[in-house]
């Protein structure tokens, strides 16, 4: 499983940092829409939506959404980001309320009652803010691809991290109720990891030195979001008792497997940007 892993992320990788690098904002705006609506899809099947029509419906009310956000940005001038900087606030706030979720894990539980409402709600909450964090990032100038290369290689490094030394030395369970697996040691090193990836690639996007500590902070807290978006994927897939997402990654399950983290980490690091303004 590991070496199937690591293939699938070799050949995945170089094909998302080329995309990012060389594709203009609104071409990677709607490549990654994709990216994010096949994760939801996967999610409706989380919450207990099996019908493949009220799927279907689902998510192309949500790519309305995505049009609408879109299209109520032009301007006779080019464009403005604002509706997609509220989206990104939105996201983070809903995070917050995720955390509150998290520590109670049988909370919309049950399929039978108003779970799957929520549910529903919580993904168009945790994907279309991500996704207008991922464009934000990108249009920003300058440097506006680094920057989002480096809120993804944070990402990365601390899953990657978080795997390998969690592998290797992990000991205690970090959320045994939710995700077993997990352990304070992978965290550990996972954070480690996404602290050096930020500090590398910042420094690639253009961050000065003076600048360098507002960045680890930006990461530690972008990699501890990454953390949370890991854990409410968990559940959600406790809940319904199923291992994966889906299975179109081999070795890493479904899209909603390697987008999880991003999902919250994106909509944090695009807000923290803003906020301390490098």
């Amino acid at each position: 499983m590991t070496r199937t892993r690591v293939i699938t992320a070799l050949a995945m990788t170089p094909v998302a940092i080329g995309g990012i690098l060389l594709l203009p904002t609104p071409w990677l705006a709607a490549v990654s829409a994709t990216l994010f609506l096949i994760g939801l899809w996967e999610w409706f099947k989380l919450a207990g939506i099996d019908d493949p029509l009220a799927r279907n419906v689902l998510l192309a009310t949500n790519l309305l959404v995505m049009v609408m956000l879109s299209w109520g940005s032009r301007t006779a001038s080019g464009g403005t980001l604002v509706l997609f900087q509220i989206a990104v606030v939105v996201g983070v706030a809903w995070w917050l309320l995720v955390c509150l979720w998290l520590r109670n894990p049988r909370f919309a539980s049950d399929h039978d009652t108003h779970a799957r409402a929520i549910k529903l709600a919580a993904g168009t909450l945790s994907v279309v803010p991500a996704w207008c964090a991922f464009a934000l990032l990108h249009a920003a100038q300058p440097n506006g691809a680094r920057w989002l290369l480096t809120a993804l290689a944070i990402v990365w490094a601390g899953d990657t991290g978080a795997y390998f030394v969690g592998r290797a030395l992990g000991r205690h369970k970090l959320a045994p109720a939710i995700s077993p697996s997990k352990t304070v040691e992978g965290m550990i090193g996972g954070m480690v990891c996404a602290l050096l990836a930020g500090a590398g690639f910042a420094w690639f996007a253009g961050a000065s030195l003076a600048q360098m500590p507002l960045v680890l902070g930006l990461a530690l807290v972008t990699f501890l979001a990454s953390v949370v978006g890991d854990l409410f994927e968990s559940l959600l897939k406790r809940h319904v008792k199923v291992k994966d997402s889906g299975d179109l990654l081999p070795g890493h399950g479904g899209v909603l497997d390697r987008i999880d983290a991003l999902l919250a980490a994106l909509p944090v690091f695009a807000f923290g940007k803003l906020w301390l303004g490098f």
